[in-house]
């Protein structure tokens, strides 16, 4: 098998261009006219992002999450308050965020605190899910290991049973978090690797617009 060649993997990034005078005074107004952009771009789940918290041996972890909300004051998902992601949020109460875009060549990075959203918001959007996805948020315990798929499929099973021909009521163990931003960075690919960065920072509940160097 022939080597990949890592290094020689490049892109030049040539569509748009990002001035300080193009964005608006508040990022997540900001954040959504580029994810409106991603959503009329037809990019397959541009909700998707990359949530990255801190365990408790200090190590960074990630992984991939959907975006459900964006209030004008963060940005909302749900999973399984027992997962590892819930125990190191609840350890340690501060995140990021990455959406990446690769067809607009952007790229959106946020960071703050990440809190519980209320038991009424949890429960009205899991009133919105697909039956089978209500299900699935009693069948999975996040994170735990398992013997072999047969014992999701029996739990599966079981629930589905429980719960036929009634409402699901959504477990106590499932819910939302928002993440309330405090820097929010916009990131433009350009060409010769000389990208634009637009940095809002919150100064005493006021938005700091920056360029950083690529």
């Amino acid at each position: 098998m022939n080597k990949i060649e890592v290094a020689q993997l490049r892109e030049n990034y040539l569509l748009n261009e990002l001035l300080e005078s193009d964005v608006l005074k508040n990022p997540i107004k900001q954040f959504e006219i580029w994810f409106k952009n991603a959503l009329d771009s037809k990019i397959k789940e541009p909700n998707a992002m990359q949530v990255s918290t801190i365990n408790r041996n200090n190590r960074p972890t990630n992984r991939t999450v959907l975006l459900k909300s964006i209030e004008n004051d963060g940005f909302v998902f749900y999973t399984n308050y027992n997962s590892n992601k819930s125990a190191e949020i609840e350890n340690n109460p501060f995140g990021a965020i990455t959406f990446l875009w690769l067809d607009l060549e952007r790229q959106v990075r946020i960071e703050g605190r990440i809190e519980k959203v209320s038991d009424s918001v949890s429960d009205e959007y899991f009133a919105q899910r697909p039956r089978g996805s209500q299900i699935g948020a009693w069948v999975s315990n996040q994170s735990e290991i398992i013997e072999n798929r047969e014992v999701l499929e029996k739990s599966q099973l079981f629930f589905e049973e429980k719960f036929k021909d009634i409402l699901i009521p959504r477990p106590n163990h499932w819910g939302g978090f928002k993440l309330i931003p405090d820097k929010i960075e916009f990131w433009q690919g350009r060409s010769s690797r000389l990208h634009d960065r637009i940095l809002y920072t919150l100064i005493e509940n006021e938005w700091k617009i920056e360029r950083l160097s690529p």
